[in-house]
């Protein structure tokens, strides 16, 4: 299992104790489900990279905390209904770590690894996305 990195600690560490629990959670799964991916705090939030480009990450935001999958758009899963409009991510909520099911997660984080567009040249291609696998 990869390493969790110290910044995301800091940054689960930093949460109430009831968003702690999830983040701590989340990044543990993500770790064990993809042990080749790198994470890092990348634009104030956990995210795992696999090849350099972004798949996974977590976020507090007003809602809960928010685990977004930077394809998932494309995972054809009914709960990841939070919809990017200009890309291909899908996301959902939590609130409570008793929400997480962790066999639904292990699922979408497999398709992580299946469905992947290219947001690591996103810049160089001036905005638009291909799909890498």
């Amino acid at each position: 299992m990869t390493t969790i990195a110290k910044d995301i600690l800091e940054y689960n560490n930093a949460q109430t104790a009831a968003d702690k629990a999830i983040c701590n959670l989340l990044s543990r799964e993500i770790c064990k489900n993809l042990p080749e991916a790198e994470n890092k705090i990348w634009h104030r939030h956990p995210v795992w990279f696999l090849d350099g480009n972004p798949t996974a990450g977590y976020s507090k935001q007003k809602a809960g905390i928010r685990l977004m999958f930077w394809s998932g758009a494309d995972f054809e899963e009914e709960k990841l209904s939070v919809r990017g409009e200009k890309f291909k991510d899908a996301s959902l909520f939590y609130n409570s770590v008793d929400e997480i099911n962790t066999e639904e997660l292990k699922r979408w984080l497999g398709k992580s690894r299946e469905i992947q567009w290219d947001y690591k040249n996103i810049v160089k291609r001036k905005g638009i996305l291909e799909r890498l696998k």
